[in-house]
């Protein structure tokens, strides 16, 4: 602590911690705009579909230390999923401050880090015991398989076979990714529907409003059709009946 003239103590800033575990590294967020748009909609979409489970902790991009003492032993998932330690906001991950490691993580491969993801981070996160490993090449040209999963077996990475649909399932998560024209697709085997942001939702409610009404409209149509025709068949069996009447 530094002491200043006439023995005025200055406190510093509780700023120690920050300085041996900063929040960022200084690198970009995403590899390209296809990339950034495809961690963002994912990130988008688990929090969505989690929203009802608020002790799930949805993050990405956030620096993980997973040794305390050693801020060089740090790593930054793109997509982290951990239950059980609630949603609050946070600069960085501790993981001795949390108590466990995430249940999931994922990585947007790209040029730069396809290799790294396949081998460091590969060892790694099978060192720190996360269940479920994914791995997504938003551009398709780096990795063997545009989407690819590891299942936690006795302490190491098993790949995970995709299912008959295409479907990479995480076990953690109760979720199957896929790819699809798009982009990535994540799907929800439990309620059989495909997951959205709250965006794609309201466009999906909106769509379906518009033809509900288009169909109300059209069926609504129908019926004054119809009730028209009734009205003049009967007018015509009215005159029919009015003819033969004055005929007798």
């Amino acid at each position: 602590m530094s002491i200043y003239q006439k023995g005025l103590k200055i406190p510093y800033a509780p700023t120690e911690e920050k300085r041996l575990y900063p929040d960022t590294d200084g690198e970009p967020m995403a590899a390209s705009d296809l990339h950034r748009q495809q961690l963002m909609w994912t990130l988008q979409t688990l929090e969505t579909h989690f929203t009802a489970h608020p002790e799930v902790y949805i993050s990405g991009d956030i620096l993980m230390y997973y040794e305390k003492g050693e801020p060089r032993r740090v790593v930054s998932p793109d997509v982290l999923v951990v239950f059980g330690i609630g949603r609050g906001p946070r600069r960085t991950y501790k993981v001795w401050e949390e108590g466990k490691t995430p249940d999931f993580v994922m990585e947007f491969s790209s040029e730069s880090t396809y290799e790294n993801d396949l081998t460091h981070k590969l060892a790694l996160y099978a060192e720190l015991e996360i269940e479920n490993y994914v791995l997504y090449d938003a551009e398709r040209l780096y990795l063997p398989s545009p989407l690819m999963g590891f299942q936690l077996v006795n302490g190491e990475y098993v790949e995970i076979t995709l299912d008959v649909d295409g479907g990479l399932y995480s076990s953690v998560l109760g979720l199957a990714f896929h790819i699809r024209d798009e982009g990535l697709g994540i799907y929800d085997p439990v309620v059989s529907e495909w997951l959205q942001t709250p965006a794609e939702a309201a466009e999906t409610r909106a769509a379906q409003e518009a033809s509900a009404r288009q169909k109300a409209e059209t069926r609504a149509a129908q019926e004054a059709s119809a009730r028209q025709k009734a009205e003049a068949e009967v007018i015509e069996l009215q005159e029919q009946l009015a003819q033969l009447q004055a005929r007798h």
